[in-house]
């Protein structure tokens, strides 16, 4: 367990906490590359049913962390197609690639790559107010950490394209589920929590396993359902693109 990213067990329900609250837990090297061993390792435990992916403080996740990005572009690390390649893609893999479900609890804001975040888990609960937005456009940079891959699919290409060249901010209020959806200019999130309850929500059944339901049979429903397959047709083109169109 590393500091960025703080882990806890409650029997067979692993929570995963994001923990860099001062900067609303952006993503850095250190972060990613932390989050995605934690969620191989939870993969191959045999202990680990389910896993809740979840943020300290007062948002999930607001992105990549752009202080720590242009700090090492004036040191002349700029090559950013290198960092999706490297950091990025093998986390947003790696979540979808565990053979357990994987159920982001969002505490607040989920914007950028940490909208791809939790876009990539199975399932998404949302504190009330939450705000999901697709911000790359807002800051110059292309969608990227597979965010118009899943939004396509869970909303079409037309509401899609919408959220990515608009970057439209959209808060959280209906209960529909993610693939209907979203409600104002947001994609849907699935189900909406309280700030209090959120997380027991997700790890005691709320649309998500129980410590009683995180067993074998979720997990054989999540392998069968096909989204573990990482590598299938479609995926692999997508990433590339995203790393070479990296501005």
């Amino acid at each position: 367990m590393s500091d960025v990213v703080l882990s806890s067990r409650d029997g067979p329900v692993l929570t995963l906490t994001l923990n860099r609250p001062e900067a609303l837990n952006a993503l850095t090297r250190e972060t990613t590359q932390a989050l995605r061993t934690e969620v191989e390792t939870a993969g191959r435990d045999p202990e680990v049913g389910a896993i809740v992916l979840t943020g300290a403080g007062r948002a999930f996740c607001a992105g990549a962390d752009l202080k720590d990005a242009n700090a090492r572009a004036l040191a002349g690390d700029n090559d950013l197609g290198a960092d999706l390649r490297t950091n990025y893609t093998p986390m947003i893999r790696a979540i979808r690639a565990c053979p357990k479900p994987v159920i982001a609890a969002l505490n607040g804001t989920a914007a950028g790559a940490g909208l791809s975040l939790a876009l990539a888990c199975d399932l998404r609960l949302a504190a009330a107010g939450a705000q999901l937005i697709v911000i790359f456009v807002r800051v110059g940079l292309v969608p990227d950490a597979g965010s118009l891959f899943f939004l396509t699919r869970m909303l079409g290409l037309s509401k899609a394209t919408e959220l990515a060249i608009t970057g439209a901010r959209g808060v959280r209020r209906s209960t529909r589920p993610v693939d209907a959806g979203g409600d104002g200019a947001s994609p849907s999130a699935g189900r909406r929590t309280t700030p209090d309850v959120r997380l027991d929500q997700a790890r005691d059944g709320t649309g998500a396993p129980s410590r009683s339901r995180a067993n074998a049979g979720t997990r054989i429903t999540t392998a069968g359902s096909g989204r573990g397959d990482a590598r299938r047709p479609g995926s692999d083109p997508r990433f590339s693109r995203e790393a070479e169109t990296g501005l």
